[in-house]
Parts: structure tokens; sequence; C-alpha cells
């Protein structure tokens, strides 16, 4: 198992979470028929892609599982933590 490519697919796994929360909360303020159709698109996506990541060695999976399921938490910790206003 490569390490490097462990790390690389994590940071995939971690951007396509995120690309994807943002992309979903975006569809949920549209009307509802553009709503089903972006949903069912974006889960096509979501499917080739897992497709594609699954047919890939096993360090690419690994990363991209590692990634996918670290990033969630870290996420809401980020966001739930108070802001500091820089001062000049």
């Amino acid at each position: 198992m490569d390490v490097l490519t462990v790390l690389a697919s994590a940071g995939f796994g971690s951007t396509m979470y995120l690309t994807t929360l943002s992309t979903v909360s975006w569809l949920n303020q549209s009307a509802s028929p553009t709503k089903v159709a972006g949903m069912v698109v974006v889960g096509m996506v979501l499917c080739a892609l897992i497709g594609t990541i699954a047919f890939a060695s096993q360090s690419v999976a690994i990363g991209f599982i590692l990634g996918a399921g670290i990033t969630p938490p870290v996420h809401r910790w980020i966001l739930q933590r108070p802001g500091h206003v820089a001062s000049s």
C-alpha cells in the first residue's frame, strides 16, 4: 500500500464530500423540479465516482474512504468554533 496514494485519495475524498455538501445545500434552495433533477444527477455522479474508485487500487479506495469519513466531523467542528476578529 502506497502511503502517498492514500493521502492523495484522502484529500480527494474530502474535496468530494465538501463539494457534494455545498451542491446539495444549494439545490435545497431551488424549486422542486430542479431540486429533484439535481439530486438525481448528484447521485449518479457519486455512484460513478465510487464505482471508479472501487475499481482502482486498494490504496485509492482506502484513502478516499478515509478522507470522506474524517471530513464531516472536522467540518462540523470548524463551523462550531467561535470566530476571532483580527484587530488592526
